[in-house]
């Protein structure tokens, strides 16, 4: 149970882990303190990172090889908690990387961000204002975007909308950005910030305008997460038969329609297309969260272009004609390789050396292939096995540390399970029937 408290942010840590242990019946101090980093530098850095630190939350940092992209092998970190997803990553890999591995091409590069404002006065002034408050509005940025441009990116362009008709007196300036190999965030908006004040400058000043006209309120400068135009497809194709034979003796043939079918279905229900969607987020957040770029953004870009359309649907695509089997996913990703935690996180920073030291279009080109490999592994496991045959085995040393299990008889609930379903109440019986070993 909390209790109501004023200026705690501006409690050093130790004074807000001393004021918790009154709502804990436990040590808290001593549960948390095993998962300080030693290196005091480096732990300050991390408390840095968020509000109100008190402790580091430990997920695991694997890595995923044999991924085979645009003929080019890389081994992928990722960093996710679900025991079967890398595993799965590494398996759908493998198996490509025979068969002509994954095929990226880079879609779009551009990231958008907007001015949502108010306007009181006629809609045909302000229309035939705006190429001079553009003008202004680019001039009067030029500190902010200069170092931009001279990487070869900055503002790609600017154009005022009227969204009157849905909102009375709301109109909108979209502006379009390419931020080179940074996500861009922090520059969009102060771009838009800078753009929104010189705006409401222009306007109050402007000679010609009556006074009406001036009443204007900015009411919002902010980048956009839905990035559909900057876009990456990842594919994967072979001859159907030389998909091969799986391992319940599923023929390629048979597994490829049944595999179709699987996506085709994730197209018209948004029951399976969530599901489906969230399989392929499963390889791309944990690519995502090892670089040090931001997940919810990526997800909500994603989860909103699944459904550009008016429907929610697969973000994957499944065809099979004169005899090939292809199958490809389109997805915007707005990420980056320098600035924010991937420049400041010393595991983002390993992450993108194990990578290569990739640019951002790389980056989205091997996030796309994880995903897409994602998704095949789990397709793959649906129509075949089913996906619990081996996300349970890869799920069964959490349920034996859950149980308490030692080593003796973690052993042999290894051997035991090889052959057998796991689930819960198989292992808590198997150790039960073993209690020589405890």
């Amino acid at each position: 149970m909390g209790m109501k408290i004023e200026g705690f942010s501006k409690w050093s840590k130790s004074e807000k882990i001393n004021w918790l242990k009154s709502l804990v019946p436990f040590d808290i101090e001593n549960s948390i303190s095993e998962f300080e980093i030693s290196n005091a530098q480096l732990q300050k850095i991390i408390d840095g990172f968020s509000e109100n630190t008190i402790a580091n939350y430990v997920i695991p940092y694997g890595i995923a090889p044999n991924f085979l992209i645009d003929g080019k092998v890389y081994t992928v970190p990722m960093v996710i908690e679900e025991s079967s997803v890398v595993a799965a990553a590494s398996s759908a890999a493998k198996y490509w990387s025979t068969r002509g591995g994954f095929k990226t091409e880079i879609l779009g590069i551009e990231k958008t961000g907007h001015i949502h404002f108010k306007w009181c006065g006629k809609k045909e002034d302000l229309y035939t204002i705006y190429p001079n408050v553009e003008r202004a509005m680019i001039q009067e940025a030029k500190h902010i975007t200069s170092n931009m441009e001279q990487r070869g990116g900055g503002i790609l362009k600017t154009e005022l909308l009227d969204y009157s008709a849905s909102i009375p007196d709301i109109y909108q300036i979209m502006v379009t950005f390419d931020t080179k190999d940074s996500m861009g965030a922090n520059f969009i908006n102060s771009v838009l910030e800078s753009f929104a004040s010189t705006l409401e400058s222009f306007i109050i000043a402007h000679p010609s305008l009556p006074d009406e006209a001036k009443d204007m309120d900015i009411i919002m400068s902010i980048l956009s997460n839905y990035t559909p135009q900057c876009l990456v497809k990842a594919e994967v194709s072979c001859p159907i038969e030389g998909l091969g034979t799986f391992t319940n003796g599923m023929m390629a043939e048979t597994l490829a329609k049944k595999f179709k079918t699987a996506v085709d279905i994730a197209h018209i229900d948004v029951f399976r297309a969530t599901t489906h969607n969230k399989g392929i987020f499963n390889g791309i957040d944990a690519v995502i969260l090892a670089t040090g770029n931001d997940f919810r953004a990526v997800e909500a870009g994603g989860h909103a272009y699944a459904a550009k359309d008016g429907s929610y649907r697969s973000l994957s695509y499944c065809t099979l004609e004169d005899n090939m089997f292809k199958f490809w996913l389109e997805i915007p990703l707005s990420i980056g390789t320098v600035g924010g935690l991937t420049s400041l996180h010393p595991l983002a920073k390993i992450s993108l050396n194990i990578l290569g030291n990739p640019s951002a279009l790389e980056l989205m080109r091997i996030t796309a292939a994880v995903g897409l490999a994602q998704n095949f592994a789990a397709i793959r496991s649906l129509v075949t096995t089913g996906i619990q045959h081996g996300h349970m085995k890869m799920h069964l040393m959490n349920i034996l540390n859950s149980l308490k299990a030692n080593d003796a008889q973690i052993n042999e609930a290894i051997t035991h399970f090889k052959n057998t379903t796991v689930s819960y109440a198989a292992v808590r019986q198997f150790l039960q029937n073993h209690p020589q070993n405890t």
